[in-house]
């Protein structure tokens, strides 16, 4: 599996539109063949703070999810939300083994 672990901090104004695109990004983007696990997260004591938690099937599954209509829409809708760039690492899956998923 290959993880991505994106955090956003959203400007105050953009909560309830940022929460509403994402969303839509992420119940798109989890029926993909590709994608095995799709989450949206808001932080309880920060609300501008957000993570998305994606868990790919494989390599390739990431460059095909930005490729996808419901991504490129949520690229142009959330663009100018953000209070900084949002950051993004990639993980290795340890626990639990890749065929649980």
């Amino acid at each position: 599996m290959h993880i991505l672990i994106v955090q956003a901090r959203v400007k105050a104004e953009f909560i309830d539109a940022f929460k509403q695109a994402t969303a839509i990004n992420a119940e798109n983007s989890a029926q993909e063949p590709g994608v095995a696990r799709f989450d949206f997260l808001q932080q309880q004591d920060d609300a501008q703070r957000f993570v998305l938690y994606e868990v790919y099937r494989d390599a390739a599954a990431p460059a095909r999810h930005k490729e996808t209509a419901h991504y490129k829409a949520w690229v142009e809708q959330v663009s100018q939300m953000f209070e900084e760039p949002r950051t993004r690492a990639l993980y290795t899956n340890v626990f639990p083994a890749d065929e649980a998923w």
